[in-house]
């Protein structure tokens, strides 16, 4: 359970910015204020999200320097959005077997810094490296998201594969695409309405749908169907933290009943690894799977559920949620909060570390609203990894559960997959294309991903203006196109 949980920011210039491991320890002491009664100086591990921003063989070790406690183990995740609600369950899981007591979470970015800190003029960031032994207990599994045929064909970043995802969305839905992009605008409007709340978010504007998706000086085409405003913001210093131990340490630490949020199950899965293996491309099977083991090794369902934090990176992320764990959401008349801090796009995206920022906010959430139940998710790479959290401020009648992951995983891997087709000549069917733009809003280079008549999935890329340029007003997924293959890519004749 967590007992406290702390959150900051650094908005100055780079030359008098603090390091992640400085800023980590800021929101580790805000934590430990939070749940006071000398928490803190009990903490005999301290796990760290993996950040990228600044490397660090152990961060954990640093930060334990920082705070001046001397924790028995330091931990380390791999990389991924997944890797704080990963962590948080194999620690409950630890602290529910008696390996550790009480446990301080977290991690930090400096992206925006790091950035600011390469223009002119130029700022020397001095901020101390680290030489000693890497970290050994690692939790996570460290394979890349994309293989190299993906990345021959641009699949080399999340703003390339979630477009992919969105328009086979779009046309699952049998939107056009002006409907497709007004139905994403009022999804991702809430999202910025609920940003604009959030004291801790990075941006607190409110944008209407409109704001969200019309293009401007400020808000440029990314990859289309994205808007600046659609992505996730890495461009962020942000901080967060967490406090976790036992009921019994809690109770013997003098902390009030009122102040506690238990995680009552944790469930993890991965869908199909290889993006051009999964069967559709509007749809996961993983978050479906591990959410509802998770609610059913506490005996809830989805409707015993107040408030979701649905992993929110790009709009598609959360759609697919939505329609794998059932959730018709605000604009279909279910009014319960798909995001309690404004997602990645508005409230930051901090790389591996955002849902460590939701995790806090869902526990001030539920110490408001005593009794009710809340749901976080989180997602790696691309929408390949999952975990899921549920809590509550009432205490779970038979303890902590973690979902036994070989049974949830088996669940995914018994669902259809695709052959991925490889250099290809012949006719496909379009299921969803991805159109780089240029600063200056002309289209670059296009991503194209179908189906062969046998059912195979093909990617090619295309450079044709006029093609990629009606890809940005009509919808192209159904099409039928010819691809020609040089054997290292494959290209759409045109």
């Amino acid at each position: 359970m967590i007992a406290g949980v702390g959150q900051c920011d650094q908005r100055c210039p780079p030359g008098e910015a603090r390091s992640p491991i400085a800023l980590f320890a800021q929101s580790a002491r805000l934590a430990a204020d939070d749940a006071g009664h000398g928490l803190l100086g009990r903490v005999d591990t301290v796990a760290t999200v993996a950040i990228v921003s600044w490397p660090y063989p152990d961060p954990s070790r640093l930060v334990a320097a920082e705070l001046g406690i001397e924790p028995r183990r330091t931990v380390l995740s791999t990389t991924g959005g997944n890797s704080p609600q990963l962590l948080l369950n194999e620690l409950g899981e630890r602290i529910r077997r008696g390996d550790c007591d009480t446990v301080l979470l977290g991690g930090a970015e400096t992206v925006h810094t790091r950035w600011r800190a390469r223009r002119e003029p130029r700022t020397q960031i001095s901020w101390p490296m680290d030489d000693g032994p890497p970290c050994t207990d690692v939790v996570g599994v460290e394979i890349p998201g994309t293989d190299d045929w993906e990345m021959a064909h641009q699949l080399v970043a999340p703003t390339m594969v979630y477009p992919l995802f969105e328009t086979a969305l779009r046309a699952e839905a049998g939107r056009s695409v002006a409907e497709h992009q007004q139905a994403v605008g009022a999804l991702w409007s809430h999202f910025a309405d609920v940003a604009a709340r959030n004291p801790h978010a990075w941006s607190r504007q409110a944008y209407s749908p409109s704001e969200i998706v019309d293009t401007s000086p400020e808000n440029r085409m990314v990859v289309f169907p994205y808007t600046k405003r659609m992505c996730a913001n890495i461009d962020v210093d942000q901080s967060a933290s967490v406090l976790m131990c036992s009921y019994e340490t809690a109770r013997a630490a003098g902390i009030a009943d009122d102040r506690l949020v238990f995680l009552h199950a944790g469930a993890d899965a991965h869908d199909h690894w290889w993006v051009t293996t999964r069967a559709s491309l509007a749809r996961s099977v993983a978050i479906g799977a591990a959410t509802h083991a998770a609610l059913d090794a506490c005996s809830l369902t989805i409707d015993d559920v107040a408030r979701f934090d649905l992993y929110s990176c790009f709009p598609a992320a959360v759609q697919m949620a939505m329609a794998s764990i059932g959730l018709a959401g605000p604009t279909a008349g279910d009014n319960r909060p798909l995001t309690v801090t404004g997602g990645l796009g508005f409230a930051g995206g901090p790389a591996n570390n955002y849902p460590t920022h939701a995790v806090a906010a869902m526990t001030e959430q539920l110490r408001a609203d005593p009794g009710s139940v809340g749901l976080t998710t989180a997602l790696g790479w691309y929408a390949t990894k999952h975990s899921v959290g549920v809590w509550s401020t009432r205490p779970p009648a038979d303890g902590y559960r973690r979902v036994d992951r070989a049974a949830t995983q088996a669940v995914v891997d018994a669902a259809p997959a695709r052959v991925a087709g490889g250099a290809y000549s012949g006719s496909i069917d379009i299921e969803a294309t991805a159109v780089v733009m240029e600063r200056d809003g002309t289209p670059s280079i296009g991503v194209i991903a179908g189906l062969a008549p046998n059912g195979a999935r093909i990617l090619a890329t295309s450079r044709d203006a006029d093609a990629l340029t009606s890809m940005c007003s009509d919808p192209w997924e159904g099409r039928n196109v010819a691809i020609t293959t040089d054997g290292s890519t494959n290209v759409m004749a045109g």
